[in-house]
């Protein structure tokens, strides 16, 4: 019997009269519920790890949905495999950063008033800011940050971010949440699914504040 991985919608509903004014937002929560259950849905499927590739290559550069959900859900039905999962959603997802770093780098004219139009300016400008600020740095806490991915990576193209760094940023900002997502969920599993959804950013702010000591360690002291 295949195994129901689809969200249970209904413990996200609050009646309390504080919270009434979420029900002007109903179409777009409908969308991406619905989005959320037919990503989820793919991983009761046999295409399911080239579908997890796929959405993580997706995301990096235009997808809403983020890999998260559907990797939860397969390292919960398949414990044993969640370093290759990891791996695959890493890479993939890197993969789609540098698409979209390509995007940035020869088409941001094209694309801004569609960054504009859903909404995503200010955090394309807070990018653009990191960027100029922190350099490697950005690319690296981009992967634990509630700025969608795909914009760093836009603005990265945009700014001619120095690729090598572009690269090397994304693969630790990236492979440091899905491995992290993934070995949390093999290691306490369906258990405490809820609370790792719920607190993955900050454990992964906690393992870029490493990185960050790491590199100043090494630049300040060694």
């Amino acid at each position: 019997m295949k195994r129901n991985n689809a969200p249970d919608y209904d413990k996200f509903d609050d009646t309390k009269p504080g919270f009434k004014l979420i029900d002007l937002l109903d179409g777009p929560r409908n969308l991406m519920r619905s989005l959320y259950g037919w990503v989820v849905s793919w991983a009761d499927k046999p295409s399911a790890e080239r579908a997890l590739g796929g959405l993580s290559f997706a995301e990096s550069s235009f997808f809403p949905i983020p890999p998260d959900p559907l990797l939860v859900a397969m390292v919960v039905a398949t414990p044993k495999k969640w370093f290759r999962l990891a791996t695959i959603t890493t890479l993939s997802s890197v993969l789609g950063g540098v698409f979209g770093y390509i995007i940035g780098w020869l088409a941001i004219g094209a694309v801004m008033p569609i960054i504009i139009n859903v909404g995503y300016e200010d955090a394309y400008n807070s990018a653009v800011e990191w960027f100029s600020e922190y350099g490697a740095i950005a690319i690296i806490v981009a992967g634990f940050t509630p700025i969608p991915y795909k914009i760093f990576t836009i603005a990265g193209g945009a700014a001619q971010m120095f690729f090598p760094v572009f690269l090397i940023g994304s693969i630790i900002g990236r492979g440091g949440r899905f491995y992290l997502v993934a070995y949390l969920m093999q290691h306490f599993g369906r258990r405490y699914k809820d609370q790792i959804e719920k607190y993955v950013d900050i454990l992964g702010f906690a393992f870029i504040a490493l990185v960050v000591v790491g590199f100043v360690v090494i630049k300040y002291v060694l």
